[in-house]
């Protein structure tokens, strides 16, 4: 009898509480995370912790936690009106829980302006904080009034075509805007802001042919992609619960990383010497499935978690491990002896080609920072740079918007150095073109000098750079 009774009882749960909706506990704790631990919001919502939760309460505290962060400095700004306390002088637990009401309460129509305020009253005290909850229920009362919102998604309001209006309009550091408009006018910048602030398109890339179908027969509304021939856009359904994204058929990828992935092109021997989370790996294995393929994590940890991943059967042959070998190591001292025909150094950076995804970068990323990343990026490509054969190929990848982290790293890097030559992408894409791969009518407008460079809102992918180097 005892052991029945025990098998009977439930562990309590953190989100079984009556007076917060499941949905609002996660995103106030994902948030708290965000902004305590630099974690990134997009994993936080993709890891096990939350798998509990049902899809409809997951769509909701996916759409609060990116609707937060995108608009942070727009939220805080409508609180400070509000509040008696300077924003400077609350606890992170009270801004977050105003900052989730705000949000809904301007722009989730759908939700009732009680149920924002109400539950944004009992995080505070979920997070013991109850002495401020007068305090929260007041500011939003206050706030609420009058209010009434029109639709469900916000949009950037520009008042001028200044640096400074453009920040504030879509909640964009001016610093980053600045150096935007410099680097790529008005025009540019602006759409790179809109797109930044809107929910990205969910691309895949087919492993095998019949990986259409049966997504097809899961529901899954599939649009071609907008550069590559296996490349595919979501339209409907959620991809990572269907059976043929399970068993490794497909796997979700930015149309711009996969386009990287294609200019590695073709090699006996290939490393990938930032690999994780190992994206870019798969693909290179993928098109290359007779060659030797080394995947360099520095992290111990995440080496084992892409090893985990690249153990998964391959549904292009009968081989159980692939032909990917995983190798803990510094990219900055890699430990090879012999070299390789290929090489590609997507090298981490300060990723603002991504801010759709990852909006929390933007509030955390200062101008120091640049200097710092391209101090460690030009020391990964030298070092990268040493393990290319004679007659191979380096590719040198960022999702970095920053011209400190793209073209003063290769021509730093290469400065003095005869034995490498820039290759021109377009002659690449071309090359892509002629095979049936690259669908894209006009592939020289993915490319800025010899270098691949797309844009977000300019072209329907996140920010990516690419430099080819070939040793002579």
């Amino acid at each position: 009898m005892a052991s029945v009774i025990l098998a009977t009882v439930k562990p309590k749960s953190r989100y079984s509480q009556p007076a917060v909706s499941p949905a609002r506990a996660a995103a106030f704790d994902i948030l708290l995370r965000v902004e305590r631990e630099d974690s990134y919001a997009s994993e936080l919502l993709h890891s096990r912790t939350y798998d509990r939760l049902t899809v409809v309460d997951h769509s909701l505290a996916t759409e609060l936690v990116m609707g937060v962060l995108r608009w942070r400095s727009t939220l805080d700004s409508q609180i400070a009106k509000d509040s008696a306390q300077p924003l400077s002088k609350l606890d992170l637990e009270i801004l977050t829980a105003l900052r989730l009401a705000v949000y809904q309460l301007r722009w989730l129509s759908r939700i009732p302006a009680r149920a924002a305020i109400n539950e944004s009253v009992e995080l505070v005290k979920r997070a013991r904080k109850r002495s401020a909850a007068p305090f929260v229920n007041a500011v939003l009362r206050k706030l609420s009034n009058g209010v009434s919102p029109s639709r469900e998604v916000p949009q950037p309001a520009i008042g001028d075509a200044s640096a400074e209006s453009l920040a504030e309009g879509s909640a964009h550091p001016r610093w980053l805007v600045e150096r935007w408009i410099q680097a790529y006018g008005f025009d540019a910048a602006l759409r790179i802001c809109q797109h930044n602030q809107s929910v990205p398109v969910t691309a895949i890339r087919l492993r095998r042919p019949e990986a259409e179908d049966q997504l097809g027969a899961e529901g899954i509304e599939l649009a071609p992609g907008a550069f590559l021939a296996s490349a595919r856009r979501v339209q409907h359904g959620d991809i990572a619960r269907t059976a043929a994204f399970r068993a490794a058929f497909c796997v979700i990828q930015d149309e711009g990383s996969q386009l990287v992935a294609a200019l590695v092109g073709h090699g006996s021997r290939v490393l990938d010497c930032c690999a994780a989370p190992g994206g870019k790996t798969l693909a290179i294995a993928d098109r290359n499935p007779n060659s030797e393929i080394v995947a360099g994590e520095l992290h111990p940890h995440r080496a084992r978690l892409l090893r985990k991943l690249m153990s998964a059967p391959d549904p292009t042959s009968d081989a159980a491990d692939g032909n990917i070998r995983v190798v803990a190591a510094d990219a900055r001292d890699l430990p090879f002896d012999r070299k390789f025909a290929r090489v590609l150094a997507d090298v981490p950076c300060s990723g603002t080609g991504t801010l759709s995804r990852n909006p929390e970068i933007k509030w955390r990323l200062t101008p120091e920072d640049l200097a710092d990343f391209q101090a460690r990026q030009i020391a990964i490509l030298r070092s990268a740079m040493a393990q290319v054969a004679a007659g191979g190929r380096m590719i040198y990848s960022t999702c970095s918007l920053e011209r400190e982290e793209n073209e003063d790293v290769v021509e730093r890097s290469i400065s003095g150095d005869s034995s490498f030559r820039v290759i021109d992408c377009r002659a690449e894409l071309e090359r892509l073109q002629q095979q049936g791969e690259l669908i894209c009518s006009d592939p020289p407008s993915l490319t800025r000098g010899p270098y691949l460079r797309t844009l977000p809102g300019v072209h329907p992918c996140d920010g990516f750079f690419a430099a080819i180097l070939e040793k002579v």
